[in-house]
């Protein structure tokens, strides 16, 4: 049968106009705005409008049919064609998301023109389109969409849709894993601007949910204008007001009657691994919360000015009852009075200006009670510990549209987070620290008992009865300042789409901590039957900076119709200054190259392949000098005792038996930066290789699959263990000191490479350069992320859904910023090479390593007034590790005639049950008979979990403007162990610990949430 070439051109044509009108499409890297290009006959006229505001912009297609309209604020716009034979063409309802661009032609595959005429589009937008203008890996989610889901209302809960994300431990707060980073690798903007924490790289400023217009997640792939990330983007944009006057409120309800109780927590048998005795007892525990919004949109002035506002209060009330031998309980009340203001100003249709500001300040008060051990009371009032976090955000952008084909932007930011911390006793006294070296912070101390089990029995645990915390507390000026800067230009020539720009971005950080009661009192026994208590106290409190920019330059180049290929060039510069104002860290100009292709095969964006490779650099957080290159104190020192204050619990008639130790270095002494790191530092960076195709099937439905492996090129951390610098001093006949001020306990280096020290070896004021060989420090720092992702996409006219499965492998001895063996959030310096010692059999599967996720959400319309939706994971469980004591002595231990061991010759290193090995039994338990390595991941694995969630909505036509929607998390009640306690030894004894295979936390129980809403 012949072909009619003619009628599958016009086909093609309408397929690739309706893809790329109605499905967003993801084009070169924009972090608020979006563009439509597409091909026009040469000399027509191209006319865009938003009926929603006015805005308008003209352009001529170029001698090539060309044209684009760059730097669009999201919205829906009409498209109008003058021809230059008078003819009009239109298109209505071009969507324009988030970092995207929609592709609408108004010729033929062949060039010629098309007749489509008017073409309306309407429903929502496909969630992830064929795009062969981007080689960018992105899930754009609107607010229409996130409504119509069950998911959480926060930025994590969204970004957790996208495929190749992972919740990450439940120790760092509500964070993900992107592509096998660790959560403090992420970065955040709205409206273009960075709203990441960068002190620790652990948090990040809240839009008012109900203000975020769309939501766009990078997860691989990204354009030269994104950097400081070696997992993933979020970049979010927030509702603005049109010329229609929107007004309305909400309400949304988590009754504590509806929820499930958390399981209960039990010990593990140690020899088999199975739960069995009641630790936590949570049938007691209760949760209640609520948010309410209230927001007004519309013109200031017709086509010309607009504004946007909302206010939103929430609390949150609940009751945690914690171990059965714990003696107290907590009530929690937190308070979340947030804000948000959207001004847009279209000066002309080649100018606008926007301005953004808003709040996310949350308070917390939390109250102690006393609890009777094995019983789920409440006595009297122990204290109350009060925090404030967040603070206000100002963002202003102008855009011009100098001229057809170029385009300049420029924002300003600035932003403010509050990080308060103080405590109340019941006699109304107040504890807290105010950063001050040589004055800890008030109130009752931490008390640790550290006996042998048999001694504690006999004469009871020691503790106190009015410390509230147990931990640190932060300074009451706490608080990090950011100001940015950023200019962007995109140039059109011809073929190539020039973009290039200039970022920079301080950010000061006001930090301190200080133990609760200023110190921790340790007690213990000595193998030789000897009572003793240690002091421990740590100080800290610096004003820090850290001072990042780049630049970058990138080319977009259609070397015919259907290839585009992308280059991409950026130079990262960081400079991070300790608490004197000095620069402890420098790089200058770390270069990052990007390079990409996108192929549309058919020509008509049914099928497109493409591929990407590029290197991504981190800088170092702010957290890090507080401690480590800034004045502080870590003093230890043991007494012997008389007794013990029955309330405090701190030791009566102590008398000193060891000299005073200053951990890192002298007290409250300037470190000097020169020493802090090693002077070849580079930053932490890693190489990215993606490639994929996506296929459409039909018009409503696609295919695709894609390929990604990372390979982390370079960490930084720290390294604690002064004896390869002593070594290297030995081999030059010098008599060295140990460490002093001017030879500090840790440094910053490059596990697996050679480091360059300068240090006071001698103790005399004079720095001596020292070349310290990789292998007396620690291995290459290692980690791989190797994925396989499919997706299949669906929308139809009452029906969208999105399915995804990825096989994943996670692979290194570093996790990366953080350690969530055991929960350690001091991002850039774990513990992981502090001793060569430490990274004995620490390769293996890392514990953001998912084997297997399946993702599928997606919500059907029944009619105008009833929908469902659903949102349903499957996903296998993260490594176990069995981590325990190293015994430095290697003598064979000493047994008792009935086989216990005797710890009499126990020699253990300093830092505890941190080791890659512990007394284990052939089914994985622990055992005190028998210590062997367990290498990273080999202790088993976590159970698989699954979780369903979903919702019904309603929206009555006799009661227009309302709506309600009821949301069920977690419909079967599934509270399967999603993290535990890795640590098998107990510190500084190396028994077995009762406490190891304890869940840390279990998949989020039932709940439910209830929706009313009017609009007007």
């Amino acid at each position: 049968m012949a072909v009619n070439r003619t009628k599958q051109a016009m086909q093609r044509t309408a397929l690739s106009v309706a893809l790329g009108m109605c499905f967003s499409t993801v084009a070169f890297a924009q972090q608020s705005t979006g563009s439509i290009s597409g091909q026009a006959p040469a000399g027509s006229t191209l006319q865009i409008t938003n009926p929603d505001t006015g805005f308008s912009r003209s352009v001529t297609a170029g001698a090539d049919g060309s044209y684009r309209f760059s730097t669009l604020p999201t919205g829906t716009y009409t498209l109008t064609k003058q021809g230059a034979d008078g003819t009009t063409e239109v298109r209505e309802g071009v969507r324009v998301l988030v970092g995207s661009g929609s592709t609408v032609n108004f010729v033929t595959a062949e060039g010629a023109a098309s007749t489509l005429g008017t073409v309306q589009v309407r429903g929502t937008a496909m969630l992830n389109p064929i795009d062969v203008s981007s080689v960018e890996s992105t899930t754009i989610l609107t607010a229409e969409q996130i409504a119509r889901i069950p998911v959480a209302r926060d930025t994590t809960s969204v970004a957790l849709l996208a495929p190749g994300t992972v919740r990450g431990d439940s120790a760092f707060g509500n964070l993900a894993s992107f592509g096998g980073a660790s959560v403090a690798e992420n970065q955040y903007y709205v409206n273009g601007f960075n709203i990441t924490n960068s002190f620790r790289g652990l948090n990040f400023a809240q839009v008012p949910f109900e203000a975020i217009a769309e939501q766009q997640i990078k997860t691989g792939g990204y354009g030269a204008e994104f950097g400081r990330s070696l997992g993933g983007v979020v970049s979010q944009v927030t509702k603005r007001g049109t010329n229609e006057f929107h007004a309305g409120g909400n309400v949304f309800f988590e009754p504590k009657a509806l929820q499930a109780h958390t399981r209960d927590t039990l010990y593990a048998n140690p020899l088999t691994g199975e739960y069995g005795t009641l630790r936590s007892d949570n049938s007691e525990d209760e949760s209640e919360s609520w948010v309410t919004s209230a927001w007004a949109s519309g013109a200031l002035i017709q086509d010309k000015l607009f504004a946007y506002g909302l206010i939103q209060y929430g609390k949150t009330e609940s009751d945690e009852w914690g171990s059965v031998l714990s003696n107290q309980n907590l009530n929690e009340d937190q308070r979340d009075p947030t804000w948000l203001v959207k001004l847009d100003w279209n000066i002309s249709d080649r100018h606008t200006l926007e301005f953004t500001a808003f709040s996310d300040k949350e308070k917390t008060k939390q109250v102690a009670y006393a609890n009777t051990p094995g019983e789920t009371d409440r006595g009297d009032k122990i204290g109350s510990f009060f925090s404030e976090q967040g603070g206000e955000n100002y963002i202003g952008r102008y855009t011009g549209y100098l001229t057809d084909t170029f385009t300049l932007s420029a924002l300003y930011g600035h932003s403010e987070f509050s990080r308060e911390q103080y405590l109340r006793y019941p006699d109304g006294s107040k504890a807290s620290y105010g950063g001050d070296l040589n004055n800890p912070a008030t109130g009752c101390p931490i008390i640790q008992d550290s006996r042998p089990l048999a001694q504690r029995q006999l004469t009871g645990q020691y503790r106190s009865t009015c410390n509230i915390t147990g931990t640190t507390i932060d300074a009451e000026n706490g608080e990090d300042t950011r100001d940015q800067y950023r200019i962007d230009a995109e140039w059109a020539l011809g073929d190539h789409l020039i973009r290039f720009g200039y970022d920079r971005d301080d950010y000061e950080s006001v930090a301190g901590a200080s133990y609760e009661g200023g110190r921790i009192w340790q007690y213990s026994t000595t193998a030789a039957g000897v009572n003793r208590v240690r002091e421990q106290i740590v100080n800290q409190g610096a004003t820090v900076e850290v001072n990042q920019e780049a630049f970058y330059i990138e080319d977009n180049w259609n070397i015919t119709d259907n290839f585009l290929a992308y280059v991409g060039l950026r130079w990262d510069s960081f400079e991070n200054l300790n608490g004197d104002g000095d620069a402890y860290v420098e790089i200058e100009n770390q270069f990052g190259p990007r390079l990409g292709f996108s192929w549309d095969v058919n020509g008509d964006s049914s099928l497109k392949i493409y591929g990407n490779a590029g290197r991504y650099a981190l800088p170092l957080t702010s957290s890090v000098a507080i401690r480590g290159a800034s004045a502080s104190v870590f003093s230890r020192q043991f007494y012997s005792y008389t007794g013990v204050d029955p309330v405090t619990g701190a030791p009566l008639g102590a008398v000193p038996i060891s000299p005073i130790q200053y951990i890192n270095g002298e007290f409250g002494g300037s470190k000097d930066p020169k020493t802090i790191a090693s002077t070849n530092l580079d930053p932490m960076y890693q190489d990215e290789y993606i490639l994929g195709f996506q296929q459409a099937l039909t018009e409503h439905l696609s295919f695709g699959v894609k390929g990604t492996y990372r390979k982390l090129k370079a960490a930084i951390d720290d390294n604690c263990d002064y004896t390869p610098i002593a070594h290297a001093a030995e081999e030059a006949g010098l008599d060295y000191i140990l460490p002093n001020g001017g030879f500090p306990y840790c440094r910053m280096f490059n596990p697996g490479e050679d480091a360059v020290y300068i240090t006071d070896l001698l103790g005399d004021g004079n720095y001596i350069t020292t070349e310290v060989d990789a292998d007396l420090l620690s291995p290459q720092a290692k980690r791989t992320y190797r994925a396989l992702d499919f997706t299949l996409d669906g929308n139809y006219d009452k029906f969208f859904f999105q399915a995804n499965y990825t096989l994943a492998y996670s692979k290194g001895n570093t996790e990366g910023g953080v350690k969530s063996d055991i929960g350690q959030d001091d991002t850039n310096v774990t513990q992981d090479f502090d001793y060569k010692e430490l990274t004995v059999d620490t390769y293996g599967y890392l514990p953001n390593d998912r084997r297997h996720t399946i993702k599928l959400f997606g919500n059907y319309q029944f009619n105008e007034e009833w929908s469902v939706g659903g949102n349903f994971i499957v996903q296998s469980g993260r490594p176990k590790n069995c981590m325990g004591m190293l015994d430095l002595n290697d003598a064979p231990p000493v047994r008792d005639p009935t086989g216990k061991i005797i710890q009499t010759n126990f020699a253990p290193h300093p830092y505890g049950s941190s080791f890659m090995r512990c007394g284990t039994t052939t089914d994985g338990g622990v055992d005190d008979a028998t210590v062997v390595a367990v290498p990273r991941g080999k202790a088993g694995r976590l159970p698989w979990t699954n979780n369903l969630d979903l919702n019904v909505a309603y929206k009555p036509s006799a009661m227009e403007g309302w709506q309600f929607k009821v949301d069920v998390f977690n419909v079967f009640n599934r509270q399967k162990v999603t993290a535990i306690n890795e640590t098998a030894e107990i510190n500084p004894t190396g028994q077995p610990s009762p406490t190891y295979l304890l869940p840390d936390s279990y998949q989020t129980p039932r709940y439910f949430r209830f929706m009313a809403q009017y609009d007007f």
